[in-house]
């Protein structure tokens, strides 16, 4: 399959081949989590597909960079990010504040991108254990997937690097409340000086995203990828892409997360100009970043795509002001944005309404963690 340059051939090759493959692995991996055992983890299982299938969907479209392996890419990705939105149900909507609970849960996305790596007990430190072997399934499917894959040798230790970063963000942010500044500002302080200028904060964002391990397995399957160009993409990758996506993420999600009193890092700006300039610093940092790289094209619609798609989000319509700063970063950052914009704003509220399912049985958890998705109006002004 040839990669995308332009916007009609992304969005086709998006709708009619990326997203009935995503689909179709998320039955399969929907249908055996349904049968887990344990009523907890299986409440939390299904309410991860259901609530973050749009995760599965926007890092899939990486997959287009793997040429005739595209569906093998999306099969890792499907299954990896799937790892990571059931660890974070498990994390968010837990009881559990163990800082060790967290790292033995997280263990399984190191092991996921090791092949042969011998699987652990990831439930040893809270009371629900048995899921019928769901986790175990969804990492060994990423194993497989990389013990076939032409560049692992080249592409293996970028991915452990980003991954340990991932882990250590879940275990840093999910601890007791009064511990976890201190913590992530410490944790920053270890890479600092091999980092741009940015904030503690901006730093724990560009370590929370999966786009990165997307990009380098999917690439690594052309057949002309080179050591340099592993090191190039993960360059391109973390830190600008990868914060820009978490500080969307975080950005949609201010409103619930001040009521639920819950961790976000844009809270920590000192007001909204010097957010939004730090915005439009990390959207030009990751422009300039992806330029060297193979494809500009594509990648430059990838960081668009994924502007478009947090600023389409239902959340933005209630909050005033992430709607006026919505507005005013889809007519910073161009026409391309506001294409992707006015397709995922659509896309989402003709189809989000008809998949939307009923809450899963056995969440006694998740009714108070769980985030409520209201309709809007119009999109951001």
């Amino acid at each position: 399959m040839r990669v995308p340059t332009n916007l009609f051939s992304m969005a086709r090759l998006t709708i009619h081949g990326v997203l009935p493959c995503v689909h179709r692995y998320l039955s399969g991996w929907k249908e055996k989590a349904g049968k887990i055992p344990d009523p907890e983890l299986r409440g939390q299982a299904l309410s991860s597909i259901a609530t973050k299938t749009f995760h599965c969907e926007g890092g899939a479209v990486l997959a287009l960079l793997a040429d005739d392996r595209w569906k093998e890419a999306i099969r890792f990705i499907v299954a990896y990010q799937t790892i990571s939105d059931y660890l974070d149900n498990l994390c968010d909507r837990s009881t559990s504040l163990d800082p060790e609970d967290f790292r033995a849960l997280h263990a399984s996305m190191g092991h996921a991108l090791t092949p042969g790596a011998r699987l652990e007990s990831y439930y040893r430190f809270r009371n629900e254990q048995d899921d019928g072997g769901y986790l175990s399934a969804l990492v060994k499917t990423c194993q497989f997937a990389l013990e076939r894959h032409p560049a692992y040798g080249m592409i293996g230790p970028a991915l452990q690097e980003l991954a340990g970063y991932y882990c250590d963000l879940q275990v840093h942010k999910h601890v007791r409340k009064e511990e976890r500044l201190p913590r992530l500002k410490a944790w920053f302080e270890t890479y600092r000086n091999n980092l741009p200028e940015m904030s503690w904060y901006e730093f724990s964002a560009c370590t929370g995203s999966t786009l990165g391990i997307f990009c380098l397995v999917s690439q690594g399957f052309r057949e002309d990828f080179s050591e340099d160009l592993a090191r190039r993409l993960k360059e391109a990758y973390f830190p600008w892409v990868q914060g820009l996506h978490i500080l969307m993420d975080y950005f949609v999600d201010q409103e619930e997360d001040r009521l639920g009193g819950d961790l976000n890092f844009c809270f920590y700006y000192d007001d909204e100009k010097q957010m939004e300039d730090r915005f439009i610093h990390f959207f030009e940092q990751a422009d300039r970043s992806i330029a060297r790289l193979p494809f500009p094209e594509f990648h430059r619609m990838i960081i668009r795509g994924l502007l478009a798609v947090y600023l389409s989000d239902r959340k933005v319509d209630a909050q005033a002001r992430v709607r006026r700063l919505a507005g005013k970063m889809i007519r910073r950052t161009g026409g391309i944005t506001l294409f992707f914009f006015l397709h995922a704003w659509f896309y989402r509220r003709i189809f989000e309404g008809k998949r939307r399912p009923d809450r899963p049985a056995g969440t006694a958890t998740m009714q108070a963690g769980q985030k409520e998705q209201r309709p809007a109006a119009h999109p951001p002004e």
